[in-house]
């Protein structure tokens, strides 16, 4: 499919002229979703959902989500060029999208960053029937068989009544795992005031003025130490192994991760109690989601390539690693903005 191309901006569709979350400044950027390694500051025109546009205008400001910013809801169709340009469902965050490009009778799909499980905070995962498919690969490996993620709350609320005198302190992503947390609590039955980082509280505001109901917030950070006892504070990763932390009760030290299915992984980083709750697919929904599309063709953009395209061989399809480089995994601590 030569009218997509690898360029050092980014992925880039030559007969429309824009990029798919470029990793440097660019005229036109169409942007999957708003975590900072796809949405990246300076563009001069930004598409994207609604809710994509407001994530960024929140972390980045005024003047820096893109000059002159284009709201495209899901299914909706425009014109970019001589390309038809449309908007699914990724699963991922709020507002996640996957790219749908049709040009000369082809059909193209970039991912961006997906996930196939149900999330009561953002729109399911949409299957689209194409020739290309682009997905990523974060948990290309089959070792990556996750759990359910009730499950992983199951654990983390059995914990609480197990200690009730102790805190539990779950070092969560601020876009996106934050406020699955707290659904996927509240679905539990969990209705007590939940402790929030400073650095979490304005996207779950976004969140809520968006039409995601969280219940009962209190910032963490200006509470009394006591108050917060036997109770569940929610912070970014790189907080719950510093001072910040020493303001808790007893706390046991929690990591909500796909990469807490990685042993080690939690022992390195002094987790008590890891629970692997991911918001990418792991290998069995990346497998069956690339043959669902029905793509003979697919490439893999960032992650563990190598293993998925032999696998995809084995399905007769032919993959390509493009190995872009600039895009994190899963956790990495990006800053969000907020007090500490």
């Amino acid at each position: 499919m030569d009218w997509l191309e690898l360029k050092p901006e980014g992925l880039f569709c030559a007969p429309g002229a824009f990029y798919i979350d470029p990793l440097q400044p660019v005229a036109h950027a169409v942007i999957t979703h708003g975590h900072s390694d796809h949405a990246r500051p300076h563009h001069t025109h930004v598409t994207a959902t609604p809710e994509t546009l407001a994530i960024m205008h929140l972390r980045m400001g005024e003047g820096r989500a893109g000059h002159t910013r284009q709201p495209l809801h899901y299914g909706q169709v425009i014109s970019v060029g001589d390309v038809q340009l449309w908007l699914a469902p990724a699963g991922h965050v709020l507002g996640s999208a996957q790219v749908v490009m049709e040009y000369r009778g082809q059909r193209a799909v970039v991912s961006g960053d997906y996930k196939r499980a149900p999330d009561p905070t953002c729109v399911l995962f949409e299957v689209v029937p194409c020739d290309l498919f682009v997905t990523e690969a974060t948990f290309g490996l089959p070792v990556f068989r996750l759990p359910d993620p009730a499950h992983e709350i199951g654990k983390l609320l059995h914990d609480v009544r197990l200690f009730p005198e102790r805190t539990h302190v779950v070092g969560c992503y601020a876009l996106g795992k934050c406020q699955r947390l707290i659904a996927l609590l509240r679905n539990a039955g969990y209705h007590d005031p939940l402790w929030l980082h400073g650095a979490l509280l304005p996207m779950c505001r976004l969140y809520e003025s968006l039409g995601i109901p969280l219940g009962e917030l209190r910032s963490a950070t200006v509470a009394q130490k006591a108050e917060m006892r036997g109770g569940i504070v929610l912070a970014p990763p790189s907080a719950i192994a510093d001072r910040w932390a020493r303001r808790l009760p007893d706390p046991v030290v929690c990591l909500a991760s796909g990469w807490m299915h990685v042993r080690q992984r939690a022992k390195a980083r002094g987790v008590e109690l890891p629970l692997v709750i991911s918001d990418h697919a792991d290998w069995d929904a990346l497998l069956e989601t690339c043959r669902a599309t029905g793509a003979k063709e697919i490439w893999v953009t960032h992650g563990r390539e190598d293993a998925l395209i032999y696998a995809l061989g084995k399905m007769q399809i032919h993959g390509r690693a493009l190995r872009l480089i600039g895009y994190e995994d899963e956790d990495e601590d990006v800053p969000e903005g907020g007090p500490a």
